[in-house]
């Protein structure tokens, strides 16, 4: 049994190090179940946790927010989109073990769906350590990748879905020495015009929800694109919004806060009036951010791979079903970018009796930068 953040330790001056002692016993967690960790955000699927995480990535599809509309199709309810499954599990979102204090950034998801999740579902996990890989990065040096397995089953003991997800621990202090990546993202953020804002919004406007209109696997031809879809301007707002839906790792307040630190003492990051605070606030303090070498406040890893499956969702209909999804971050949408996210048919194929279709996606910022990159598999309905 493995437990998850549970060596204290004390802060000091300069953020806690990577160390070999710590590596060693993260190494020996790998392939433990993991027994003792905090509660999801969600336990059950229920028509307002759904919606909530809809639109906390701005995702208005009726299968998942109209109990009316839902009812007419094929499922006879309101469907949890698949990326709600991000709020049943700590772990896949990113909480993560060991080398208490140093900085751990959520990088990418690989995702595989058997099942939909319904209305009312209740959703357990099973989850450990299944790798710890080390890389040299031009953002903070020597990072390790902590790559989890988590599986999810619903009430009935189906399993409904499992996925690989990691996050990269790096040394704060290093990387805000280094900051490479993104010194000349920091001060190349200006306001706007009318007149960009009105092309991201025409976007908006112009956004399919395929909906009760079948994408017939016969239709679809390898190199077909996808629409393109909008996400941003980024606002703090927006990764609030988020927050809300998913949940948050360590977002508690008052005795709740005090609480978690006491129990994981290396876990509050001491903030301006020396008070301990979580450090999800990288996402809305800006000062914070900064100091761990980012551009700014940004989003959430889990978000923007929420996006990618959005981007797929609208495009395959009620009738199709998001099979995988493979997701990999490369930079923070820091506060004031704005992201395209554009896809294009790769592959068609069937396997066991069913028809799939391959889509490579990309989000791209404003900026021209590849902001995540992925490959999803869908599974969709034959003419025949």
């Amino acid at each position: 049994m493995t437990k998850v953040f549970e060596e204290p330790s004390k802060m000091s001056a300069k953020f806690p190090k990577i160390t070999e002692e710590g590596l060693a016993d993260l190494r020996s967690r790998i392939g433990v179940k993991i027994e003792n960790t905090v509660e999801p955000w969600n336990y059950e699927a229920t028509r307002d946790a759904i919606r909530h995480y809809a639109h906390g990535i701005g995702d208005d599809n009726p299968l998942w927010c109209e109990p009316e509309y839902a009812e007419g199709t094929k499922y006879g309810s309101i469907v949890a989109l698949p990326s709600f499954l991000f709020t049943t599990s700590r772990i896949v979102s990113g909480y993560c073990g060991g080398l208490s204090g140093v900085h751990a950034m959520w990088a990418g998801a690989d995702w595989t769906w058997h099942k939909p999740v319904l209305r009312n579902d209740t959703i357990r996990t099973e989850a450990y350590l299944k790798d710890l890989v080390e890389h040299q990065t031009k953002f903070a040096g020597r990072s390790f990748q902590q790559i989890y397995h988590v599986d999810f089953y619903n009430q009935h003991g189906d399993h409904v879905a499992g996925a690989d997800s990691w996050v990269f621990r790096t040394d704060r202090d290093e990387a805000r020495e280094r900051g490479t990546k993104y010194t000349e993202a920091r001060g190349r953020v200006e306001p706007f015009t009318q007149e960009q804002l009105d092309e991201f919004y025409d976007i908006y406007d112009q956004e399919e929800i395929r909906g009760n209109t079948p994408r017939y696997f016969e239709d679809v031809n390898v190199g077909d694109k996808l629409p393109p879809m909008m996400k941003g301007p980024m606002t703090v707002t927006g990764f609030i919004c988020y927050a809300q839906g998913w949940g948050g790792l360590y977002i508690r307040a008052n005795k709740l806060a005090y609480k978690m630190q006491k129990a994981h003492p290396g876990l509050g990051i001491r903030n301006r009036f020396n008070v301990p605070d979580c450090p999800e606030r990288v996402h809305w303090d800006e000062a914070f951010a900064l100091e761990v070498g980012a551009p700014g406040a940004y989003d959430y890893g889990p978000e923007r791979c929420s996006w990618l499956t959005h981007h797929m969702t609208n495009w395959i209909g009620d009738d199709g079903f998001l099979h995988k999804s493979n997701c990999q971050i490369r930079r923070h949408n820091p506060d004031g970018d704005a992201i395209i996210i554009t896809g294009e048919v790769t592959r068609k194929f069937e396997e066991n009796g069913k028809k799939y279709v391959e889509v490579a996606q990309k989000a791209t910022t404003h900026r021209g930068e590849t902001s995540a990159f992925g490959t999803a598999v869908a599974e969709l309905p034959s003419k025949g």
